[in-house]
């Protein structure tokens, strides 16, 4: 290693080292592989809350990297770094999987063995994924995570599992080979900067916003296309999402867990981490699109939730309405918007993956999850019927709990940039509400019209416990936000910095391209030249929507300062066309 110490390195491959042990002991030992496994996943979280007092607040760049050499022709290199939006999503990936582990203690009875290698093998590649800094070596982590994920749904999944476990490859590859034709067409672009190329992103980023590789708006787009399929079928972005419902209805609780709470971050996380950066002017020409698409996911999400007779299909829903604003709020381009599409990120991944280990402790009950099967449960089982209310309300955004800070610091900074958008949005909170109450309301509330329910055991100690830790992090989450906020606003920011270029470039108005508007006349040739020929005293102010035809635009020169020179000239202002 160049620089930086291994705890990255011990974070990703420590559970695929120890589940050697594993492999160790018989395939009948069941305690002792749950205890073992349980051991790792402890152990491997521990590790991971090392990180935080490692990580300085206030430093928006990478830090703890850890840099080597790996293969020489093409260079692909062992690159992994950390910055705070990372943090916390390999922190939630080491949480859910110790939680996961212990939520399967009983409900999984046949290959126990290789269950919890395929969980904890599934955690190696999240964690790489988040950790990468190399484009090579993020594809890889990506692919990798992909076969436990297909194991755990097709062998320990429930009636369509096969069905299910494919949909879930397919769909996932697709959008793979995409990102794949991209990460090459990185490459060979950098060849013509360095010798032989490289796929550091680092160093990418810095070539592409410096200017020493230059991509056309053509190549651009179809790039930031490439990346962005390829995250939006991961999120999942309507209309990318029918493979989800499947995979969680026919994925073991772990599995949903694991897929709710982390891997659908994978693609958000990639949106900001590649797609921002990287391509900003056509991630800006597709804004509006993208926003389009994930208020649509947002209310679409919420109103096939709304009329779900299957429990477990609900939550899968809720999911793509949830993810649908953090894809907003990275669509905003407002640091504010930014870091509520993080906390969202966060806060889902605890809500949710909570909501679906108490569906599947009632399905460890009642082997059903059809909603028409419940009714009344707050009888024999008062202590679930009350965590399963509060982690309702938390997903709802009930103000205090997690989910509603993440939520109003989405609507907050889109309102600051788009409005309509805000006033869009704000429907899926209506909506999340009715869903929530009203499924809560069926399952748990009237009389027990099933005569199996009246003699359902109430929590046992074990699932307390994990309830009660869901808990305590939901409230956590929602009365001590800044202690995550302040940890990665200046990486919110540092991403929204990198989208700003420090070379000449065709210029954009308002995410369209401006070429268009000065060809409409919407904008005069001269205001066109003084905004796309850039110098250093010159300062472009965004535009104003533009009424009855007439644009908006102001440009402010300001006067190169000197030592000989006052600096208490006036500022002067482009002409209106």
């Amino acid at each position: 290693m160049l620089y930086g110490s291994y705890l990255l390195t011990i974070v990703i491959f420590f559970p695929a080292a120890a589940s050697l042990a594993l492999l160790m002991l018989r395939a009948d030992d069941h305690l002792w592989i749950r205890r073992l496994a349980m051991t790792i996943a402890t152990v491997e979280f521990l590790f991971s809350l090392l990180l935080i007092p490692k990580v300085q607040i206030g430093v928006g760049g990478y830090q703890l990297e850890e840099f080597a050499k790996w293969i020489n022709v093409p260079p692909i290199n062992y690159h992994l770094g950390l910055d705070g939006i990372s943090l916390f999503l390999v922190i939630l990936t080491t949480f859910l999987t110790a939680v996961s582990v212990l939520a399967s203690w009983n409900s999984i009875q046949h290959r126990v063995k290789e269950f919890f290698v395929m969980l904890l093998m599934l955690e190696v590649g999240v964690v790489g994924v988040f950790l990468s800094l190399d484009l090579f070596l993020f594809f890889l982590f990506w692919e990798v995570m992909l076969i436990p994920m297909y194991f755990l749904i097709g062998i320990w999944g429930h009636e369509r599992r096969i069905y299910a476990a494919v949909k879930f490859v397919l769909y996932t590859m697709a959008g793979s080979i995409l990102m794949l034709v991209g990460i090459i067409w990185l490459h060979n672009l950098s060849a013509s900067v360095m010798s032989g190329g490289t796929f550091d992103l680092p160093t990418i980023q810095q070539m592409l916003q410096s200017g020493s590789i230059r991509l056309t708006s053509l190549e651009e787009m179809y790039l930031f296309l490439a990346f962005f399929v390829a995250f939006a079928i991961k999120v999942p972005l309507f209309p990318f999402h029918t493979w989800l419902p499947d995979a969680h209805v026919e994925a073991p609780t772990a599995g949903s867990v694991i897929l709710a709470g982390v891997l659908l971050k994978m693609g958000t996380y990639g949106m900001i981490r590649f797609c921002l950066p990287l391509f900003p002017n056509a991630s800006h020409r597709a804004a509006p699109v993208v926003a389009t698409l994930a208020i649509i996911g947002i209310i679409y999400g919420a109103l096939v939730a709304l009329v779900q007779p299957n429990l477990k299909k609900l939550v899968a829903y809720s999911s793509v309405s949830h993810l649908g604003f953090v894809v907003l709020g990275i669509f905003a381009f407002q640091n504010i918007s930014m870091q509520g599409a993080v906390f969202q990120m966060l806060a889902h991944g605890i809500s949710t993956g909570a909501l679906f280990l108490l569906v599947g402790m009632l399905y460890d009950r009642r082997h059903t999850f059809e909603i028409a099967q419940y009714g009344g449960l707050a009888t024999p089982m008062p202590k679930l019927a009350a965590f399963f209310l509060f982690i309702a309300l938390s997903s709802l955004g009930l103000p205090m709990l997690n989910g509603f800070v993440g939520e109003f610091l989405i609507l907050l900074g889109t309102y600051q940039a788009h409005w309509n958008w805000s006033a869009w949005a704000a429907t899926g909170v209506i909506l999340s509400a009715c869903y929530l109450l009203w499924s809560y309301q069926r399952v748990f509330f009237g009389e027990v019209t099933v005569e199996k329910n009246r003699t359902l055991p109430d929590a046992s100690a074990r699932e307390k416990w994990i309830l009660a830790t869901m808990a305590v992090i939901t409230l956590w989450m929602g009365v001590s936000s800044p202690f995550f906020t302040r940890r990665f606003a200046a990486s919110s920011q540092n991403v929204l910095d990198q989208m700003q270029r420090q070379f000449p470039q065709e210029a954009s108005v308002s995410g369209h391209d401006f070429s268009r508007a000065v060809r409409s006349a919407k904008v005069s040739a001269p205001a066109a030249e003084a905004i796309a020929v850039p110098a250093p005293n010159k300062i472009v102010i965004p535009s104003l929507p533009a009424q009855a035809g007439e644009a908006r635009d102001l440009l402010l020169v300001l006067p190169s300062v000197s030592p000989n020179r006052s600096t208490d000239s006036p500022l002067k202002a482009g002409t209106r066309p």
